[in-house]
């Protein structure tokens, strides 16, 4: 976790630099002064959401944690995708829970992004590695929220991840099954 929120940051407040309102992205045309323009194009322009990774990043960048934040990010991400290489020696792919609960119900988490970020526990290291994944549905949980599995396969096996999550699907039934909807109508969504 701390790998990625350091990585994925740090990224995005690099290649989102771009969009200042000159060349790309939206552009706030009543500011007539240029920092006036790029504050306000900048708050307009990104959510909340990308204004934190922004903020971020841009701190793990910088020229005092550069060395302490990014670059040992960098060096564990090298041996994420050493520990998956060897991993895929012994099998051809790898299942996990999407998120280690249920998935929320719609707007239940708004306000708590440190909860949102856990949910991304078992998502990240395929993203980290930048081995192919997928997640299908496998399910409900008692109170009929949806449950995923995400396949994981070694680099450029796209093919096989297919053909597994393919005849995952073909070999389970609960995609059929609806949940239990009058136990969703009776809980506060």
């Amino acid at each position: 976790m701390a790998v990625y929120y350091v990585i994925a940051p740090s990224e995005a407040s690099s290649n989102l630099a771009r969009y200042d309102g000159v060349k790309y992205g939206y552009r706030d045309k009543d500011k007539t002064y240029l920092m006036d323009m790029y504050r306000s194009t900048r708050s307009k322009g990104f959510g909340p959401e990308v204004q934190r990774r922004i903020l971020l990043g841009t701190y793990s960048l910088s020229a005092g944690y550069y060395d302490a934040y990014y670059k040992k990010a960098s060096q564990v991400r090298t041996l994420i995708i050493e520990d998956f290489k060897e991993a895929f020696n012994a099998c051809d792919v790898i299942l996990s829970p999407v998120a280690p609960t249920p998935a929320f119900r719609i707007g239940e988490m708004v306000d708590d992004p440190l909860t949102m970020y856990l949910s991304d526990i078992f998502t990240i290291s395929a993203n980290l590695a930048g081995i192919p994944g997928i997640s299908v549905p496998c399910g409900f949980s008692s109170q009929g929220l949806p449950i995923g599995l995400q396949i994981m396969a070694r680099h450029f096996d796209e093919g096989k991840l297919f053909k597994v999550a393919y005849n995952f699907e073909q070999a389970t039934d609960f995609h059929t099954k609806k949940p239990n909807i009058e136990m969703l109508e009776s809980r506060k969504l």
